[in-house]
């Protein structure tokens, strides 16, 4: 199997491993104490070194199983990176949901602390804008949050590239610890901001990526084209909004392709998906999930797709869903 790649964030010193594990949606809804400590063994077995949660998943239950994992795995802290993501919160109060807010950041930082039981976490994402407040007041708090040791590096989840500026900008002017990484959706479907959007912050600001669902939330595994199975994503209560996209005939062509081209690589559907985001120089580190330990080790031979793959194969893939 390919030896794991190692990428920097953005222009910071610290290296990512390519391929990361994220808790969204299995963390407590699929996964509980347990499966997460193996899974996450399983995915360090192969060099992965960075594990992505945020507060809002499973209303905070995310992070405390992630943080058991953690405990009962006992690795040295300096071998691991953590996330966390603060936005949406998980207390129903008109200053601690839906904000960016100093007092919010402020607090949710420590409860996140707490589920996770760890000291401090190595990146800290604003999962997403807030218009309602001053990006100045946001940048300083996140700044704050770096100087008091509660995190190493802080970033953005979705924003938009005048954002991302704008708070880069106000770091800059204030000597304050600027915002090196963003975390946006991006797969073989959703490709305008990294592609498009962001292409100049890589260049001006060295905007660092840990793309999330690199599989279209499952639609790139092909697993959707005869319907929604009983066992997947998409038949999970409270994810019924997912159903649509992934059963969408007008990607059912592309994606009868993508499983041509899987199958002259000798590789699953989602592995190639996986070795196409890996594949783009931008991309910092890929967030994949998982259910069982399987997908994990399945996940990880994308590397391999990635090693295989020539420059007419990844020349066919970008043409897909175009």
């Amino acid at each position: 199997m390919a030896d794991m790649i190692y990428r920097r964030l953005g222009r910071t010193g610290v290296k990512v491993s390519a391929l990361s594990i994220g808790s969204w949606v299995t963390y407590d809804n699929q996964v509980a104490v347990d499966a997460a400590a193996e899974q996450m063994d399983a995915a360090r077995s192969h060099g992965v070194n960075f594990f992505d949660n945020a507060e809002s998943y499973a209303g905070g239950k995310s992070e405390e199983i992630m943080g058991a994992a953690l405990r009962e795995l006992d690795w040295p802290r300096w071998s691991y990176l953590v996330s966390t993501k603060l936005y949406w919160g998980i207390h129903d109060d008109v200053n601690m949901s839906n904000t960016l807010n100093r007092k919010y950041l402020s607090q949710a930082i420590d409860g996140s602390l707490e589920r996770f039981g760890l000291d401090y976490v190595d990146l800290v994402f604003c999962h997403r804008a807030d218009p309602d407040t001053p990006i100045e007041e946001t940048v300083w708090a996140m700044s704050d949050m770096v100087s008091r040791g509660q995190a190493h590096y802080w970033g953005t989840s979705e924003w938009s590239a005048d954002e991302i500026r704008a708070a880069w900008e106000i770091a800059e002017r204030h000597h304050l610890h600027k915002p090196v990484m963003e975390q946006p959706q991006y797969n073989m479907v959703a490709r305008r901001k990294v592609e498009k959007e962001y292409a100049r912050l890589y260049e001006d600001i060295g905007l660092g990526l840990t793309t999330w669902s690199p599989l279209g939330s499952g639609l790139l595994t092909g697993k959707y084209l005869d319907g929604v199975p009983d066992d997947s994503r998409g038949a999970l209560e409270g994810f019924e909004w997912l159903q649509e996209h992934l059963t969408d005939e007008s990607y059912h062509d592309d994606l009868r392709e993508l499983e041509s081209i899987a199958g002259e690589l000798d590789a699953s559907m989602a592995q190639v998906a996986l070795a196409w985001v890996v594949a783009n120089p931008n991309v910092s580190t890929v967030i994949t999930g998982a259910s069982r330990v399987e997908q994990v080790h399945e996940n990880m031979e994308a590397l391999d797709v990635l090693e295989a793959m020539d420059d007419e194969t990844k020349a066919r893939l970008d043409d897909l869903f175009t």
